[in-house]
């Protein structure tokens, strides 16, 4: 085997972003530590800095809140793997949706949403920002018609897009939706944290900002909390905004309120977190590779009336998927007929964990009806009660399908 020995050897501060995806994750933003040359970045475990002079700032630190080095790197690595303009790591997913709408959001607007969104955002917009009056419309985001015909003009800043959604893993065409939200003068934000950003680039396509929960793909080992925003370069607020810095990048209003809420990622759970990073590409092509075969096993099985798996020719939205995803990630739903053989399903599986979550290296089940869409129930959004999601790990395949085999018997 041969290196480039240049590639080896580049200077600090070097521009990682013409480079590959696993070339990124592993250096963007994590350059050897100059006191050291310690190859991992540090973990800051400070809160304060010395200042030379009133206003005299190292590197631009003062107070942990407002940026910490190790959470610095984080940022930047996850800036280069979105290829955005800017990254922003926080203490989880909601806390970034938080931030996000809070910053481009004002009493009287209106959002789009999946009409099968994640019950967490669902509940945020609805059961938080709907008493501070933020009105909201469901709708079946692979249906663009639908999408226009619940744009309220004037009105609608945000379309709030998954793909694949959670649980029901729906397929939405960002470019066209992209499309859309610029017309209406609004901002398309996508939740790529079932794609992640190895799988799909959703700025590439048009999406103004992405969002993730780092806990889950990013981090991978179930071990992390966080969450991160990454904005496109040059993205502006929704039309007629201006931020509360004085300008309309979203980028500084998104900085602001990150700053002026404070919800942001700790130094360990930042280190954590590009820990799970550098390993992103490698582990995923094992996600995929199972997901695959499982989807495979349990379309074909007696006692599985659906599966849904965006790899599969049987998905509606599989074509689209195909088209903007370069793999159709590890999750797998399937319903079974009726509540109780989900529910017997989850109870007898063994390699695959009863666990809220996902994303990470161990194989978990769920029943979303009853776990994880639960504050969706008697909402638009309700799920099937037969559903059971699986997040498909990187076990060896043979143990996840006798595991299977055994919970459907």
């Amino acid at each position: 085997m041969t290196t480039d020995s240049h590639a080896l050897d580049q200077p600090s501060g070097h521009d990682w972003d013409a480079a590959g995806f696993s070339t990124r994750a592993i250096h963007a933003g994590q350059d050897p530590d100059a006191a050291t040359g310690a190859v991992v970045p540090p973990i800051y475990q400070v809160s304060t800095y010395k200042q030379d002079g009133v206003g005299g700032l190292r590197g631009g630190y003062e107070y942990s809140r407002s940026a910490n080095p190790t959470r610095a790197a984080l940022e930047e690595a996850l800036r280069a793997a979105e290829g955005g303009g800017a990254g922003f790591a926080f203490a989880s997913g909601l806390a970034a949706e938080d931030t996000l709408l809070r910053a481009v959001l004002r009493p009287g607007d209106h959002v789009v949403v999946p009409d099968d969104a994640y019950g967490g955002t669902y509940r945020l917009i609805a059961r938080v920002f709907g008493p501070w009056g933020i009105d909201h419309t469901p709708v079946d985001l692979a249906d663009p018609r639908a999408v226009v015909d619940a744009i309220q003009p004037g009105r609608t800043k945000l379309i709030w897009v998954e793909t694949p959604t959670n649980p029901l893993l729906g397929i939405a065409d960002i470019a066209a939706l992209a499309a859309h939200a610029r017309s209406a003068g609004a901002l398309l934000v996508v939740d790529n944290t079932f794609a992640t950003p190895y799988l799909q680039q959703p700025l590439a396509l048009g999406a103004d900002v992405v969002v993730h929960s780092t806990t889950k793909y990013i981090g991978g080992h179930s071990d992390v909390v966080g969450g991160a925003l990454v904005t496109a370069d040059g993205a502006q607020l929704p039309v007629g905004l201006v931020g509360p810095t004085g300008t309309t990048s979203l980028a500084d209003a998104v900085g602001f309120h990150q700053n002026s809420s404070g919800a942001v990622a700790g130094p360990f759970d930042s280190w954590l977190t590009l820990r799970g990073l550098k390993t992103l590409a490698v582990r995923m092509d094992r996600h995929i590779a199972n997901a695959t075969a499982v989807a495979d096993y349990l379309e074909a099985h007696p006692k599985v009336t659906e599966v849904i798996y965006p790899g599969l020719a049987s998905h509606p939205g599989h074509e689209v998927a195909a088209r903007q995803m370069s793999g159709f990630g590890g999750m797998v739903s399937f319903r079974t007929g009726s509540l109780e053989s989900a529910l017997a399903v989850c109870a007898k599986t063994r390699v695959f964990t009863l666990a809220e979550s996902l994303g990470g290296v161990e194989s978990l089940i769920e029943h979303p009806g009853k776990m994880t869409h639960g504050s969706v129930a008697g909402t638009a959004l309700e799920v099937p009660d037969d559903l059971v999601r699986l997040s498909v790990g990187i076990e060896d395949l043979a143990d996840l399908l006798a595991d299977l085999e055994q919970g459907l018997a």
